[in-house]
């Protein structure tokens, strides 16, 4: 088959795009097998050594068991918050919720450093500082914007005639939820939560200006190893960051249509 000429440049300048993007991520994952302690590209030796000492330091594993206790509890709070919103303006289209789902939106679009202040100020008046708790309701309140936007996605996919039906044959609110609604949303509600998790557990400023080095995050660890000089540890840590993020992605692609959920409206054309 023969391609056009404007196919193939578009192709061409799709792959360009490709790889400058990728770009950054090769030479990270380059560099954490390097066998020295230089940023060398391409690696002089290859070698497992920083991996060994990543998974072997009690600090960075720690770090790292830290972010993703924070990452889980966040994401679950915000979804358990979201669910219930986005549920009531689909059902009753409550006034009320309609204003929650303005605020967790506006709170989401608020620039990182202006909310990290926000918050840091807020947890200094109520006297609970440099606590885990903090980072989590922090994560959860910032990235609320998410499940609120992906969860009302997955309500207007339900056919509301199949809702009807199932009040019409007696079923109650919770029956329709448990038997129409819950199985129609389970793809949206992961996906929610892959996003919110994902995005939690890279966050650095919140969580640093929430509790600071007394609640050290992975990439709060990253940062603060940067004052002493590199090594490449950290890279082991940022291909730790890409393997978790392409996994949740590709979770997410397997139970969802995801292209749909990144605002995909039509189908792609060759």
């Amino acid at each position: 088959m023969t391609l056009s000429p404007r196919v193939l440049l578009r192709r061409g300048f799709l792959a360009l795009i490709a790889l400058f993007l990728a770009a950054p991520l090769i030479v990270v994952i380059s560099v954490s097998f390097n066998a020295t302690r230089r940023m060398s590209f391409p690696p002089t030796e290859f070698s497992l050594r920083w991996y060994r000492t990543f998974f072997s330091d009690y600090g960075w594993m720690a770090s790292l068991e830290r972010s993703l206790t924070i990452a889980g509890l966040a994401a679950l709070v915000s979804v358990a918050v979201a669910l219930p919103i986005t549920y009531a303006l689909w059902r009753y289209q409550a006034k009320a919720a309609a204003v929650l789902a303005g605020v967790g939106g506006a709170l989401f679009l608020i620039p990182g450093v202006v909310a990290a202040l926000m918050l840091s100020a807020f947890w200094g008046v109520t006297g609970h500082v440099g606590r885990l708790e903090n980072v989590v309701l922090s994560h959860a309140i910032v990235l609320l914007g998410i499940p609120l936007s992906l969860l009302m996605v997955g309500f207007r996919t339900i056919d509301q005639a199949q809702v009807e039906a199932a009040y019409t044959m007696g079923a109650r609110d919770s029956d329709a939820f448990r038997m129409v609604v819950r199985p129609a949303m389970t793809p949206y509600i992961l996906c929610a939560f892959v996003f919110v998790f994902v995005l939690s557990i890279n966050e650095y400023l919140i969580a640093y200006m929430v509790a600071g080095f007394t609640v050290q995050t992975l990439p709060i660890r990253i940062f603060a190893n940067m004052r002493q000089g590199y090594e490449p540890t950290m890279c082991v840590a940022a291909v730790i960051f890409m393997v978790m993020g392409f996994s949740a992605f590709a979770l997410m692609s397997k139970v969802a249509d995801l292209p749909r959920l990144m605002g995909r409206t039509r189908p792609l054309e060759d």
